[in-house]
């Protein structure tokens, strides 16, 4: 990928974890904007971030465009956007629930979006990060954004019409991920563990198991195969986890946040 001028609107989150993955990228300038100045500022005093005085200099300066605001500010972004956008400008969304339609409607149709859904484990360099095309994108700017986005983890390509289950899945997936770490750390912590002894215990052995899924080689039932012992301690588990219906509530619990994610966009 030749040099690219990157553009943040927005530097939350997410917009950091990025720029901290690109920060040692030699082939990509970074620039950013906040409303918030102290947000802008401490970005740039850690990073070699540009701070933009304005959403004008950001796009008369980078060729991509990250639009990493909340969904409730995309359409005001995009109205003070649109007057500075040419067919040079790539727009990539990470909005929650805001479909690359919409904002080519309200920035015109020569406009190049691509829709993404990344995760809070790009802090750590192992996000996992799902990427539409939008109507006029081309497969240099899918392969621009993918390389963008390699820089905080792993990618993928999906239709759009799927985003809303990528959104639930991997994008609010950590939260789901913490939420069971800590309540099998307090198992841990009622059999007489100590908490921080409870919580390494349980945080490493879902890394370790993860990476074991991610070698592809397995599916995740015949993982579980291997570790159950007829009449072990893993059965005995496992058999709480199927009374209680523990596999049902985990898929309940993505439907939810899937459906939540189309009700954003209306």
């Amino acid at each position: 990928m030749n040099r690219l001028h990157t553009g943040f609107i927005g530097t939350g989150r997410i917009a950091r974890a990025m720029i901290a993955g690109l920060a040692e990228k030699e082939t990509i300038r970074l620039y950013g904007f906040d409303t918030q100045q102290a947000a802008i500022e401490g970005i740039a005093a850690d990073y070699p971030v540009e701070a933009c005085p304005s959403v004008a200099s950001i796009a008369g300066k980078a060729s991509v465009i990250i639009l990493s605001v909340k969904p409730y500010q995309i359409e005001s972004v995009l109205e003070e956007l649109k007057a500075y956008l040419n067919e040079n400008h790539l727009l990539i969304s990470v909005a929650a629930g805001i479909s690359s339609e919409f904002i080519r409607q309200r920035t015109g149709d020569a406009v190049k979006v691509i829709r993404v859904m990344p995760n809070t484990p790009a802090f750590a360099g192992e996000g996992m990060t799902a990427l539409s095309r939008g109507a006029a994108a081309t497969d240099e700017d899918v392969t621009a954004a993918e390389e963008l986005f390699r820089a905080i983890g792993r990618t993928i390509i999906l239709d759009e019409q799927l985003m809303d289950a990528a959104t639930a899945l991997s994008g609010s997936g950590p939260a789901y991920m913490f939420h069971i770490i800590a309540s099998l750390a307090e198992g841990g912590v009622q059999c007489g563990l100590s908490r921080r002894d409870a919580v390494l215990l349980a945080a490493q052995t879902m890394y370790g198991a993860a990476k074991m899924a991610l070698a592809g080689s397995r599916s995740p039932e015949e993982l579980i195969r291997d570790v159950t012992t007829p009449g072990g301690t893993t059965e005995a588990g496992l058999k709480v986890m199927d009374e209680r219906n523990v596999r049902q509530i985990l898929v309940d619990t993505v439907s939810a946040a899937a459906a939540r994610s189309r009700e954003l966009m209306k």
